[in-house]
């Protein structure tokens, strides 16, 4: 009887093994179809880390709708008027994910994430034209940087007749979202600057045009949308949610 029970308590050890190695194998090949599929339907020039949570795997399968994904994009363009923007370090979180009878797409009942948008990126959307200030002078931002306390330091380089100030103006700004659209706003405007030792006024709202911008970013995957963003060292994080996000098809 020991030796019947010992027996049948090594088979399940193995059957059990086997079932692991089994779900084990079976969501490493789905993670790979998805992360290509999701590379092709979103016009990706590297393939996304796609990881599957939970487990078993196969039961999840089996019910049609997946608990949990995290999905890893390194670059992604997105949509900045006419322009692109590129979004580092895109990770989002997916729940719910329900995929079709023929695993041709996938919709996550809700999404949240974080990514990245570098200075030097946002940086080409801020620069444009120079604009004009009093007495012939002109303003344009060439700089962006953490300035610590939850702001963004916007470097302007103030020219006039050709001639570069020696010193660039800095402003600190407060960055947020709202319709999708990132706005920076200086916090304080300076109210003249010194040129070959005469003072000049600077109108706010001049200078306002200088220093204050704004850049509409969609096209996210799936269409998850910008939800917060924040200065950080290297660029302003944002956060992503989105709900029926559709991952591919």
């Amino acid at each position: 009887m020991k030796r019947a029970v010992r027996i049948l308590l090594i088979v399940v050890v193995i059957l059990g093994g086997l079932f692991v190695a089994a779900d084990r194998l079976a969501v490493g090949f789905a993670e790979d179809e998805a992360a290509e599929k999701l590379r092709t339907s979103e016009g990706l020039s590297q393939t996304p880390d796609v990881s599957i949570k939970g487990f078993p795997f196969l039961t999840q399968v089996a019910g049609g709708t997946l608990d949990d994904v995290e999905i890893g994009i390194e670059d992604y363009d997105a949509t900045s008027g006419s322009d692109k923007i590129r979004i580092a370090d895109l990770n989002a979180r997916m729940k719910g994910v329900e995929f079709s009878g023929d695993y041709s797409s996938a919709t996550a009942d809700e999404a949240t994430g974080t990514a990245l948008i570098s200075y030097d990126e946002l940086l080409k959307q801020a620069q444009g034209e120079p604009v004009e200030l009093p007495l012939g002078a002109t303003g344009k931002v060439v700089g962006l940087s953490d300035g610590g306390g939850n702001k963004i330091k916007v470097e302007v380089e103030v020219s006039k007749g050709g001639a570069k100030l020696p010193k660039p103006v800095h402003v600190m700004s407060s960055v947020r979202v709202e319709n999708d659209t990132i706005k920076v706003n200086a916090d304080d405007i300076p109210k003249k600057f010194e040129v070959m030792g005469v003072s000049i006024p600077l109108p706010e709202g001049m200078v306002r045009d200088v220093t204050d911008f704004e850049e509409k970013v969609t096209g996210l995957p799936g269409g998850i949308k910008i939800d917060e963003v924040r200065p950080a060292k290297d660029g302003v994080e944002i956060s992503v949610k989105g709900t029926n996000v559709k991952l591919a098809g």
